[in-house]
């Protein structure tokens, strides 16, 4: 299995990608294509005091590098030898099983749309990161950012992108689909939640998905379901703040624990279970975030990911590509398709 990293994206490239590279090479024999400036990417391994090329591991030249400021509509015309772009090209052209990238966002999913292609029947990719929760499992959220305005049709696709990524690649069993909404109710949300309901009601009928209702923002991060679906606006929003009170909550607690002696004494006791929970949020360890609906996978890792961030990122692309829904998505799509309008809205 070969996995193509994009070797000048992310704040701390080219250090961090090249040297995650080096360390998953070597925990997880994974082969490794560094796209980027070649000469900057031996100098790395220089300093690093590495002669050669680590065994798995060989470059593929690119010139330009994506910046965070470029349009991401105009990165492929405009960049065609930057990095970013070689390396989803060289995805598509059956060089690699996956792609990684701590690139701008914006341009990697426009350029894995365009040049990697969506799975056939996709109307709209979608970001779907996997949040622990108190369950003890994990919940896909799709969509959290890619895709700020949504049909319908959109969810009701996300739902079952997120069903089969949570059975493939988590093990869940019959995944619960929840949508996020204001209420459980039926009657809840605004016309697009409405609409959307009544979407998934009827691919749960067909069991093409085990939809389960609305679910409230407060009950994603308890485990109420398996996949949450929703626009990106809303799911941004609710995935920056678990975010957000997960680091309040954590700088609260050290806070007080180093406030008194016994607190002190009391935390030598549970150091390691808090070690525990601060190694599950933390987003080195998880890697990045997989688009769904690309025809193969392209991982988006964090802007400011450091080697541990690119070596985990790496796993979760072999596990990606070992796990490959896009079979299984067509299908279900051809079924859905039945009774869903012909344009494509």
């Amino acid at each position: 299995m070969r996995i193509i990293l994009d070797a000048m994206g992310g704040d701390n490239a080219p250090l961090a990608p090249v040297m995650g590279a080096v360390q998953a090479a070597k925990d997880f024999g994974a082969q490794i294509t560094l796209v980027g400036k070649g000469e900057q990417i031996l100098e790395v391994l220089r300093t690093q005091g590495i002669a050669n090329l680590p065994e798995g591991v060989e470059i593929a030249n690119a010139d330009e590098v994506v910046d965070m400021h470029d349009d991401p509509a105009n990165v492929i015309r405009k960049k065609k030898n930057s990095s970013m772009v070689i390396g989803l090209r060289m995805l598509a052209e059956d060089q690699g099983d996956a792609f990684v990238s701590a690139g701008s966002t914006g341009a990697l999913l426009s350029g894995a749309t365009l040049i990697v292609k969506r799975v056939k029947g996709i109307r709209r990719a979608a970001m779907g990161p996997a949040m622990p929760n108190k369950a003890g499992g994990k919940t896909v959220l799709l969509d959290c950012g890619a895709n700020a305005e949504c049909t319908p049709e959109f969810l009701l696709q996300f739902g079952l992108v997120g069903s089969l990524f949570a059975k493939k690649s988590l093990g869940v069993e019959n995944p619960r689909v929840g949508l996020l909404n204001i209420g459980t109710e039926d009657t809840k949300g605004t016309q697009l939640q409405k609409d959307t309901y009544a979407l998934l009601t009827d691919a749960y009928e067909k069991g093409l998905l085990n939809f389960v209702g609305n679910v409230e923002g407060r009950d994603v991060p308890l485990g109420a379901v398996d996949v949450v679906v929703c626009d990106g606006f809303a799911g941004n929003v609710l995935l920056k703040s678990i975010e957000g009170t997960a680091m309040f909550m954590g700088s609260m607690l050290k806070h007080k624990v180093f406030k008194g002696f016994f607190a002190k004494i009391g935390y030598l006791f549970c150091r390691k279970g808090v070690k525990e929970i601060k190694k599950l949020l933390d987003y080195r360890e998880i890697g990045g975030t997989q688009f769904l609906g690309i025809r193969k996978p392209v991982i988006k890792a964090h802007g400011s990911s450091d080697a541990l961030a690119f070596r985990n990122a790496i796993r979760q692309a072999m596990d990606a590509a070992k796990n490959d829904i896009s079979q299984e998505l067509e299908q279900g799509l051809r079924v859905l398709s039945e009774k869903e309008p012909s344009d494509d809205q």
